[in-house]
């Protein structure tokens, strides 16, 4: 009986630098790419929110269909279902008589939760559940310490991680493939389908992002290019722009680095060389303090106690943060442009984040429930952990002093021109 595994693509919408492909080709001789719309990740929470909102959204669905152009390119093609992982997949087992599934591991809890469903299914016909690590610059089997001994200042993880290890080559991208043979390979529903409205564009937007493997690598070459020019300003805006392809796994964060590192004997270019870095390892950072501590950055007290909550104009004051209607410039100038475009730069989350909590005393956890719907680069570690931090409830308990909100306005807006823009 010939041999077939199953690939199970979530946040890892790419062929390049994609060990969990390389190796299921390797290893088979037929696979069977499989990505699954899962309804849970588009209900409301109990926070009164989204899980994913109409930016977020439409970004998926392009990332999804650019995978599957990337696989038909290479002879293949990507079966696209809708319902639970744990149901779709076991039956896909028995249908295709697949030997065994792959996937990439993820850390927060609603993940690995469906994670450990499919795997207890498949336990149940004997098929295994294979592993990978895919999502991080670093190997976890490359760092220089366990992950229970991880340092929780990001400051020493940085020295200790850039002194002591070591960035792996990139896997090359297939070039042709064997999937199973299929009669339907299913088609994605729309924004509609999902209950959603596309967004309009909004012309006070510098850019606009397209999901797709394609598309994050065409802006990757324009941020070399960027490099190449000068590190100017607008250069550094432009490439922070990487995290919402990085999120959905369309970029793979040693593809970033290698590229970007033969940038380095480029004059002008080490100030935006390091910029990039270091948003690839607080993406490490935060990834792995979830791996070391499980799901406490989901409470509200987290590592600490969180501060003051308004309870009683709790929910006011928050629908106000959120609609940008609370009456101070910037922060409302910061919640516009989120609404409108799904992304704000770091010192603009800050900023508003800090506006929330010690402000309007909203606890923090609304907060980061609204980026998680609002935001087209969100993944559940950075995300959340940021926001621990911003509240001082994070697993760095020294990190508290850090944030000022006076500070960062005059970094984010020096002379107002950002609150004249997009007032609303």
């Amino acid at each position: 009986m010939s041999k077939k595994i199953l690939v199970w693509f979530r946040n890892d919408l790419r062929l390049h630098d994609n060990e969990m492909l390389v190796e299921a080709i390797s290893k088979s001789d037929s696979i069977l790419p499989v990505y699954i719309l899962d309804p849970r990740s588009f209900g409301e929470t109990k926070y009164g929110t989204l899980k994913t909102g109409n930016i977020r959204a439409q970004f998926i669905l392009e990332s999804v269909l650019g995978l599957r152009a990337s696989l038909k390119q290479i002879g293949g093609n990507l079966l696209i279902a809708e319902g639970n992982p744990e149901d779709i997949i076991p039956s896909l087992v028995q249908e295709y008589e697949i030997t065994e599934v792959y996937h990439h591991r993820e850390v927060a809890r609603e993940e690995t939760h469906v994670s450990t469903l499919v795997e207890n299914a498949l336990w149940k016909l004997r098929v295994n559940l294979k592993h990978f690590i895919g999502h991080t610059l670093y190997n976890k089997e490359d760092l220089p310490f366990p992950i229970k001994d991880i340092p929780d200042a990001f400051n020493q993880f940085k020295k200790k991680i850039e002194r002591d290890s070591i960035i792996k080559p990139c896997f090359l991208a297939p070039d042709r493939i064997n999937v199973a043979e299929v009669i339907d390979w299913g088609t994605l529903s729309s924004l509609e389908e999902l209950h959603l409205s596309p967004q309009q564009k909004d012309q006070r937007a510098d850019f606009e992002f397209t999901g797709g493997e394609a598309e994050g690598l065409v802006h990757l070459q324009k941020v070399i290019v960027a490099m190449q020019q000068a590190a100017t300003a607008k250069n550094l805006i432009l490439v922070s722009k990487l995290s919402a392809w990085l999120a959905m796994g369309s970029l793979s964060p040693r593809k970033v680095y290698w590229e970007i590192k033969k940038m380095e004997g480029v004059p002008n270019t080490k100030a935006m060389f390091n910029h990039i870095l270091l948003g690839l390892l607080w993406r490490d950072y935060f990834r792995f303090m979830f791996k070391k501590y499980g799901n406490t950055f989901f409470s509200p007290n987290g590592f600490g106690s969180q501060g003051l909550v308004d309870a009683e104009n709790e929910q006011e004051n928050f629908s106000k943060w959120k609609t940008g209607q609370t009456g101070f410039a910037v922060v409302d100038a910061v919640m516009t442009e989120l609404n409108q475009t799904g992304f704000i730069s770091n010192i603009a989350r800050q900023t508003a984040a800090l506006y929330l909590i010690n402000n309007l005393e909203v606890s923090w956890v609304l907060g980061a429930a609204y980026f998680e719907e609002k935001l087209i680069d969100y993944n559940p570690a950075s995300n959340w952990g940021n926001w621990a931090n911003v509240a001082g409830v994070g697993n760095d308990q020294k990190s508290k002093s850090v944030f000022d909100l006076d500070k960062n306005i005059k970094n984010l807006d020096p002379k107002g021109n950002y609150a004249l823009t997009w007032a609303s």
